[in-house]
């Protein structure tokens, strides 16, 4: 072989390796489409840009049954578009945090509006895990993700002491400044409590598949020491098993050496307490608990008492939050709608409350109840009059004309804006998952402005403990 033939095959070589090392970042990334869109999808947006890439075809280039060859630039860029860009302040953060029960992010959202970077996120449930990815900066060079807490914390094994918990979470999980935790709510909210007696189940710390999930927080917090923590949790884990529950917590916080703000104000105007509807056209209450290491001295000015500073000078209304025509499948069948009218007759003859929530999209007072995650069966907290004239009698229900003015439901894009994930009359929010999957979603998620709010009060305090670490 003279000197060019060496020369030609050295640079041959290096091609396919060049070749080689691309197809493996191809791969990586259509892996990680992978995880958020089913392979219908991706291939559709493939075949916009280029070929005629089909299902089968993308399977086979998946499993390498195919010819193996590099996406052109087009077809890796439209990928690329698939997943969420970095936020603005990509390489320029100024804390660290980590997200815990993450749900779809609705926590996350504010802190990384203020400089935050997610280092850690932990959920379980594998579609909101797929929404939670198509919608947050998820790069696995420097976020780690993580389904099952447990598998961090260890506390699914009776084999494993606390030390050895201890510093396996340690060496697990990344240091951070601010751990935020919306730690399961069924054990402790009403609905949860009353369908677990009925069941003959547990409920509270005595639940072993999510009640004690709290503790997992508690081992984090006692490994990790972060500066600040932000807990999550529904308003009736205050009263559950008259009020045992949340002292429990709050002794559990104050051993490990935490103040947790305004934790002397307990009954009425407690600011802990912060209702979804100062921000949002929802009803919809939950339990902030903001707690701070002692030792770093960092709670003394800080109150959520402050928090109505922030409200806006002017909450959207209900009807602006709604499309202005939906498909026809959400408007309620003749036969629920009679079930959920006549359901809700019997109840009030009775002086219950039980019922379904209609309101109002053209009065800009209304204010839904709460989008809870049961709302895919029949959502009935939240339906939408049409035009239904209550004034008619229970002989004149199937009145054809009035049959045409049947209430509907929320569309899971207006869910999206009503849970404050998106602006109104916006979609950018990316909805990968089925209907059914998307309520459940939103309707275990926070008013995504309420905690941006809370983070915003956060914000000089959570700066001030990053320079100190």
């Amino acid at each position: 072989m003279n000197d060019f033939d060496a020369i030609a095959e050295q640079l041959s070589q290096q091609s396919l390796r060049q070749q080689q090392q691309q197809l493996e970042e191809d791969s990586a990334l259509v892996s990680r489409i992978l995880e958020i869109y089913d392979q219908k999808t991706v291939a559709h947006h493939l075949r916009q840009v280029s070929g005629d890439w089909t299902r089968e075809s993308l399977n086979r280039w998946v499993n390498r049954k195919s010819s193996p060859r590099v996406l052109t630039a087009a077809e890796n860029q439209m990928l690329q578009n698939m997943l969420p860009p970095p936020p603005a302040h990509h390489g320029k953060y100024a804390f660290k945090f980590v997200d815990l029960f993450a749900g779809i992010g609705g926590i996350r959202s504010g802190f990384e509006a203020i400089g935050g970077q997610c280092v850690f996120t932990s959920e379980w449930n594998k579609h909101a895990v797929r929404t939670y990815k198509a919608n947050w900066y998820c790069n696995p060079e420097s976020h780690q993700f993580n389904q099952d807490i447990r598998d961090v914390t260890l506390s699914n094994r009776d084999d494993v002491s606390d030390e050895q918990a201890a510093a396996h979470i340690q060496s697990t999980m990344p240091d951070h400044d601010v751990l935020l935790a919306g730690f399961p709510c069924q054990p402790f909210s009403l609905a949860g409590v009353s369908k677990k007696n009925a069941l003959g189940r547990a409920h509270g710390f005595a639940c072993e598949t999510q009640g004690t999930l709290f503790f997992d927080v508690a081992r984090i917090i006692d490994a990790k020491r972060p500066a600040i923590f932000v807990l999550e949790n529904v308003k009736n884990l205050k009263s559950h098993d008259k009020g045992n529950t949340f002292r429990i917590i709050m002794e559990t916080l104050d051993s490990l050496g935490y103040e947790v703000s305004d934790s002397a104000i307990m009954g009425a105007g407690d600011p802990k307490i912060i209702d979804g509807k100062n921000f949002l056209p929802q009803h919809r209450e939950r339990i902030v608990l903001v707690g701070f290491r002692r030792d770093l001295n960092l709670h003394k000015e800080f109150t959520l008492t402050k928090i109505n500073e922030l409200y806006p000078q002017r909450r959207p209304t209900f009807g602006e939050l709604l499309d202005p025509t939906v498909d026809a499948k959400y408007i309620l069948t003749p036969t629920l709608w009679k079930y959920l009218y006549y359901y809700a007759k019997k109840h009030q003859a009775k002086g219950n409350g039980f019922g379904y929530g209609l309101v109002d999209p053209t009065n800009p007072a209304s204010v839904a109840r709460t989008l809870s995650a049961r709302y895919y069966k029949d959502g009935a907290e939240i339906l939408i009059d049409r035009g239904w004239d209550k004034s008619l009698g229970e002989e004149d229900f199937d009145n054809a004309d009035n049959q045409l003015r049947r209430p509907r439901r929320l569309t899971p894009r207006e869910c999206a804006r009503l849970m404050g994930f998106e602006a109104v009359q916006g979609n950018a929010f990316r909805i990968p998952v089925s209907d059914t999957q998307a309520y459940r979603q939103f309707g275990n998620s926070v008013v995504v402005p309420a905690f941006a709010a809370v983070a915003k009060l956060l914000e000089p305090t959570i700066k001030l403990a990053a320079k100190k670490r």
